[in-house]
């Protein structure tokens, strides 16, 4: 029988931390417009997303700790997140997979505001790594990023290593791998600390905001990409940003354009099948 496997709590966010996020996902940019980043909806979210491995059960055969790599990453929002609202996030284990690796999940998201309407829906990938429960069920939804043939523009970025201490702090996520070096390297991470993979996407995401939205947040309407590799703090990172005007014209709205983007370093791409769509 398969299970259903949800769960449902309330979380608020200040003023300060909406702020904060955004200064240190801005670093080397100019000053914000003072809206919310769009991906602060991954950030309210995380803690219940981190609980659904609870959820589900999932355990290595010999009771060791399970590994995690974040596999890809949609984030739709209607609006920006507002300070002090009680937000409710409610999580849907929508589909598991077991493979070689270990176990692969499948997670809806949905972020609704005081008045019960929703804003903004989140569809996370994850691989739970050596896991060798629970069984396969439900689907893993697919993820809609594709190729441009658009001009590029080439973006040269990287990400300090004092950035990557302030996002871990700023987005909740302290994972040692981020801070410590002896921690990563035991984790795999032969070079040490390495950076978030959703701050790789955060700056991916303000470049574009910066170049094709007026530097207005509240254009994106939705964000997503395919995590690929690990970032070093202080690595060169080549983006690669292509306004998909075909989309325009057979895909969208009127008024809705699509950015395709990918990420790379001198080793690989960090992130790939990339896209952010904007609106009036």
């Amino acid at each position: 029988m398969t299970p259903t496997l949800s769960t449902k709590t309330v979380r608020k966010v200040t003023a300060e931390e909406i702020a904060t996020y955004r200064d240190v996902v801005r670093s080397g940019l100019s000053q914000s417009d003072g809206n919310a980043s769009p991906l602060h909806a991954f950030v309210l979210a995380s803690p219940v997303i981190d609980e659904s491995v609870g959820l589900i059960g999932a355990a290595t055969a010999d009771g060791s700790p399970l590994g995690r790599v974040h596999l890809s990453q949609e984030i739709h929002v209607q609006r920006a997140i507002r300070a002090d609202e009680p937000v409710t996030v409610a999580l849907d284990v929508v589909g598991t997979r077991k493979s070689l690796k270990g176990v692969q999940v499948a997670m809806k998201v949905a972020l609704l505001g005081e008045d019960g309407s929703q804003f903004a829906e989140l569809i996370t990938g994850a691989m739970l790594v050596g896991a060798v429960t629970p069984d396969t069920f439900g689907q893993l939804p697919p993820h809609p990023g594709k190729g441009s043939t658009a001009e590029p523009t080439i973006v040269a970025q990287s990400i300090a290593r004092d950035t990557v201490t302030k996002y871990a702090h700023a987005s909740g996520d302290l994972n040692p791998i981020h801070l410590d070096d002896n921690a990563a390297r035991d984790a795999g991470f032969g070079n040490g600390v390495i950076a978030h993979g959703m701050s790789v996407l955060a700056v991916v995401t303000e470049e574009v905001i910066d170049r094709y939205a007026g530097g207005d947040a509240s254009r994106i309407k939705s964000v997503g990409a395919r995590f690929s590799s690990a970032v070093l703090p202080d690595t060169p990172l080549e983006i690669v940003l292509q306004e998909d005007t075909e989309d325009l014209l057979a895909e969208s709205s009127i008024g809705t354009a699509f950015v395709r983007f990918s990420c790379k370093t001198q080793t690989g791409p960090a992130l790939k099948s990339g896209w952010v769509e904007l609106g009036e």
